[in-house]
């Protein structure tokens, strides 16, 4: 009996040790965790430590158990990057760059040839990745889309941290299928959502996506934040929330859209067709900088947009699902070259419209540059057919001399409620309602008689903006928007301001984006 002891204590010692990839472990559960080294000039036959690092992404991936690290060095990664294994519940699967240093994922060697990504999660699980730049993705083929990043599938508590994705271009002609992706996010799995996504502190800029979006969220995905990005230079949307109806038509329908997630914190400039006038022609400013496209749920707060064609869509495309229960928020908005804050059907998409969201506590400046596609001014705020029971409220709109401030263009929908708005124009007061190109009015009286509400409204007093020449849109001290807000809830209005103030306080709350 004796040996048998000892064989069997062994065995025991043996199990309970896991031997450090690189020689450098790392504590953390009952098993060792492990940390790779990736370098331009390593070597796949090295160990991976430190001193002697991989080279590929592929090799060190190809190693990593729950709770291990790649650490990647300074250089540029000829590589198409597919992740296979996942991490557990606290003990993530970590790929993050050097201190100090920025490893950059080049796909400029890489032939695009259909729906193309550099780097893949497909049913990936407890996944970081931080520090990289991810780039030079192009494709002049018909029918392609190249991919900065792309996740489907079962993947959930996935975090891309202070990425930075540039370049990601397709230069085909509208006829050709023009449409590429920095994130492609689909929601494909009938039964479970992609959940627990979080994108943060990363830059989105340079790219050609031509009918597509930057930043995709599509189908089945819900319980996700995307906040502290810079999005920037780009050809056509920033970021989009949406039904999975296009991208994902085999879909669920009962779970095929995104929902339940916040959009913070971003700030979104020059997200512009007019970046691409050779495809779009001149003149069409039709990109939604941050757009939620038959998703629901979703709040979008504490952004600062300007300089967009449109800056923020509660819009559906969809005939299946309408943009509802979303709310915006503690926004400023400024400077586009359409509307400020889009609600209702796009454009020859009728039927499912905006249901049942709030546009709230925004403040919105000088938007209306350009004239909508039929000639009209589109208003600092624009409502198209098919908006019902939604609620606009305390938001600071200061127009142009010649803009509209609300603008709703048909007949349809009903129970919308307008209270406590402040307008302001160096011009004449400015609305229309029900029609796309009517007679504007011109009476406060006449507005709150059309549209039914907005009883305690301010208009025609000047809310004393901080500089309207920068612009900043905070509120000097004597602002009429000081403390005549309605409060509605802290769930409705928010916690925090545009700068992360109280929103309400000894409740009272401020008109506008700053408390």
């Amino acid at each position: 009996m004796k040996p048998v002891f000892f064989l069997f204590l062994y065995a025991m010692i043996s199990l309970s040790c896991s031997k450090s990839a690189g020689g450098s472990p790392g504590g953390g559960g009952s098993a060792s965790v492990h940390i790779y080294y990736v370098s331009a000039t390593g070597n796949d036959s090295n160990p991976g430590s430190k001193d002697q690092p991989l080279q590929s992404f592929s090799k060190a991936l190809g190693l990593v158990i729950p709770g291990d690290t790649v650490i990647v060095r300074g250089g540029t990664y000829y590589e198409q990057i597919s992740f296979t294994r996942s991490g557990l519940l606290g003990r993530n699967v970590t790929v993050k760059a050097y201190p100090g240093e920025r490893p950059v994922i080049d796909g400029s060697k890489v032939t695009v040839s259909g729906w193309t990504p550099l780097l893949s999660i497909r049913s990936i699980r407890y996944l970081v990745l931080d520090g990289l730049d991810i780039c030079n993705l192009t494709s002049n083929r018909a029918n392609t889309d190249p991919e900065g990043v792309f996740i489907d599938g079962e993947s959930h508590d996935i975090t891309i941290r202070n990425c930075n994705i540039y370049n990601i271009r397709n230069t085909t002609t509208l006829a050709e299928w023009r449409s590429g992706h920095a994130i492609l996010v689909i929601g494909n799995n009938s039964t479970n959502a992609i959940s627990n996504l979080v994108i943060e502190y990363c830059t989105v800029h340079d790219t050609k996506t031509g009918t597509s979006e930057n930043v995709t969220l599509a189908g089945n995905v819900t319980g996700f934040s995307i906040r502290h990005n810079k999005i920037y230079n780009t050809e056509n949307i920033g970021i989009i929330i949406a039904g999975g109806d296009n991208l994902n038509a085999s879909g669920n329908v009962a779970v095929n859209y995104a929902r339940d997630g916040v959009v913070s914190d971003n700030e979104l400039y020059n997200v512009s067709m007019a970046n691409s006038v050779d495809i779009w022609g001149a003149n069409n400013y039709g990109a939604i900088a941050i757009y939620v496209c038959g998703g629901t749920g979703t709040i979008v707060e504490r952004n600062k947009v300007y300089n967009c064609d449109r800056a923020i869509g509660l819009v559906s495309e969809s005939k299946i699902y309408p943009t509802a229960t979303c709310t915006v928020r503690n926004n400023f908005v400024y400077g586009c070259w359409r509307t400020g804050i889009y609600m209702g059907d796009y454009l020859n998409y009728v039927g499912s419209g905006t249901k049942n969201c709030y546009v709230v506590n925004n403040t919105l400046y000088g938007n209306d540059r350009a004239a909508g596609a039929f000639g009209e001014i589109e208003g600092e705020i624009r409502l198209t057919e098919h908006c019902d029971n939604n609620t606009i409220a305390n938001n600071l709109v200061y127009g142009g001399a010649n803009d509209l401030f609300v603008h709703k263009y048909t007949s349809t929908g009903a129970g919308n409620v307008f209270a406590n708005n402040l307008y302001y124009t160096t011009g004449t007061p400015q609305w229309i309602w029900g029609s796309t190109n009517g007679t504007a009015l011109t009476a406060f009286s006449d507005w709150k008689s059309a549209c039914g509400g907005d009883g305690s409204g301010i208009v025609g007093t000047d809310p004393l903006l901080t500089s309207i020449a920068a612009p900043d849109l905070h509120i000097q001290s004597g602002s009429p928007a000081k403390a005549t807000g309605l409060v509605i809830s802290a769930a409705v209005n928010g916690d925090m301001d545009i700068d992360g103030n109280p929103r309400i306080v000894n409740g009272k709350i401020n008109i506008g984006a700053q408390q």
